[in-house]
């Protein structure tokens, strides 16, 4: 069964664009289309998709917005914000939103075959290197950042708050395990670990924890002293 996608930009030209490359594979169908968020949204609320490419910035309703009014919904669907710039601060701010990730517009015809594949799955899709870019960028300029440490810190053994520093820090699987001299399996327990511990549903979510919660590169855990 195909997938079902909606794209939602205010360039024409860049919506033909991606219908081709979506529609070039058997497993994926454009079921619709819209140039601002507002009609995105109105026509979503009786279609069926699987996901989203939301463009971010689009008159009317921004994407940003058109996110957020889509996880009020409750709709089903899985959003992919694109975006043109990787330091584009309303990109992280649909995160929040209840976006599953982001694409650069720039990105290969099979990367965003991929995302969207992921997404659907229940995955996420953020570049470490994007988001190694980004952290940095954001820290002083998001609504809600510094919040302070979060109470659920607490329940971390401290080699689970380093994992999750690494992962705050846009670090692969196996960077962790390098990093911290770990097999990658283990990586993947602590990972789950944290999943569990924090409620968060994807590496996206743990990534926003760890930025609300002040744990970044370079800050020191906060989790209780027992052995790891």
């Amino acid at each position: 069964m195909s997938l079902r996608v909606f794209i939602a930009d205010d360039q024409r030209l860049v919506r033909d664009g991606l219908r081709m490359m979506l529609e070039s594979c058997d497993d994926l169908v454009v079921v619709g289309e819209a140039g601002d968020g507002r009609a995105a949204v109105d026509a979503l609320r009786g279609l069926g998709a699987d996901v989203v490419l939301m463009d971010v910035r689009m008159p009317v309703m921004d994407g940003v917005e058109a996110t957020r009014a889509l996880s009020e919904l409750g709709h089903p669907a899985r959003v992919l914000i694109l975006t043109t710039f990787d330091l584009d601060e309303y990109a992280f701010t649909a995160l929040r939103a209840g976006a599953a990730g982001f694409l650069l517009k720039d990105a290969r015809q099979a990367e965003l075959q991929n995302a969207v594949r992921e997404v659907a799955a229940g995955g996420a899709v953020v570049a470490p290197s994007t988001t190694r870019r980004l952290l940095p960028y954001l820290i002083d300029r998001l609504p809600g950042g510094r919040a302070g440490p979060d109470a659920r810190l607490g329940t971390l053994t401290p080699r689970e708050t380093e994992v999750l520093t690494e992962i705050a820090a846009g670090a692969t699987n196996a960077e962790i395990a390098t990093r911290l001299h770990m097999a990658e399996a283990t990586v993947k327990t602590h990972i789950g670990n944290l999943f569990a511990k924090l409620h968060c549903r994807d590496r996206v979510a743990l990534v926003l924890f760890a930025f609300d919660a002040g744990l970044r590169p370079g800050s020191q855990a906060r989790g209780p002293s027992s052995p790891p």
